[in-house]
């Protein structure tokens, strides 16, 4: 089952992903960390930003990272090839029909997902399906409901709704970040636990206001740019204004606000 992407497979998407996988490391991923002699599989590894990190902080456990597009697999492997990890095996695959035998992994990680899939639900359930009793799955979304800044811009709110209706209408769900517990719930997990991540940027925090505000959430919505004005859902110049209103928060006198969700839930079924 393929899934649209919204944000496109460009090298300048690529980028963003790297810049936000730097930027939130600690944040997201400080207490990613899988018992050693763990087997885990991490689904729709994408281009392997956030395989890097999990490669890195769990040295003594193995990956098994999938994703639909070769391509971005390709830039995977060389991206842990160069940085010289050697615990990941990338494999092309479609979660909704896993080419695993049942209870094959220890543990599942799902990072930035389930927004782009129709049915959240059925791709959890599939990956229980191999997930070994007892075992867990980890899964970190965000939520573009939850971005509120300094100074205020209706345009820049305008701008935002652009990127999640287009996400919408391709079946994804911009806003699913405050779902995962019911999500996980009607997969059948039981012991769910929700974190919310909160992102507060304001110029005593550089690194982020470069990092987050500029190359990861304003550069993302900027990026639907065309679509949003080809499809009619906003206008040109209000859409610009939203845009520079967006980078305007990371002047001096900005401030950023934007909230993660990272849920993790266990798998109680007998094994087969």
């Amino acid at each position: 089952m393929n899934q649209a992407y919204v944000h496109g497979y460009s090298e300048r998407e690529n980028k963003r992903l790297e810049d936000q996988a730097s930027t939130l490391t600690e944040l997201l991923h400080g207490d990613s960390i899988f018992p050693a002699g763990s087997h885990i599989l991490e689904a729709g590894c994408g281009v392997g930003s956030q395989t890097l990190t999990l490669a890195r902080q769990n040295p003594r456990a193995s990956f098994t990272s999938i994703d639909i597009s070769a391509s971005s697999l390709e830039q995977a492997r060389e991206k842990l090839r160069s940085a010289g990890y050697q615990n990941v095996q990338f494999k092309q695959a479609d979660m909704f029909n896993l080419p695993f035998k049942p209870c094959t992994f220890d543990h599942v990680f799902v990072c930035f997902v389930l927004e782009h899939l129709q049915n959240p639900v059925e791709a959890l359930a599939c990956l229980k399906r191999v997930l070994k009793s007892g075992g867990t799955i980890t899964i970190i979304e965000g939520d573009h409901g939850s971005a509120y800044f300094y100074p205020d811009s209706e345009e820049a709110h305008k701008a935002i709704q652009c990127q999640i209706k287009l996400q919408a209408k391709l079946g994804g769900n911009a806003l699913i970040g405050r779902e995962l517990y019911p999500l996980l719930t009607k997969s059948g997990y039981t012991g769910i636990r929700v974190s919310p991540r909160m992102v507060y940027v304001d110029a005593s925090k550089p690194g982020l206001v470069d990092g987050f505000i500029r190359k990861t959430f304003s550069a993302m919505i900027e990026g639907v740019r065309e679509q949003a004005i080809r499809q009619k859902l906003i206008d040109a110049t209000i859409f610009e204004k939203g845009i520079r209103d967006l980078y305007r928060t990371a002047e001096s006198d900005g401030t950023f606000c934007y909230t993660f969700f990272k849920a993790t839930g266990s798998n109680d079924q007998e094994e087969i």
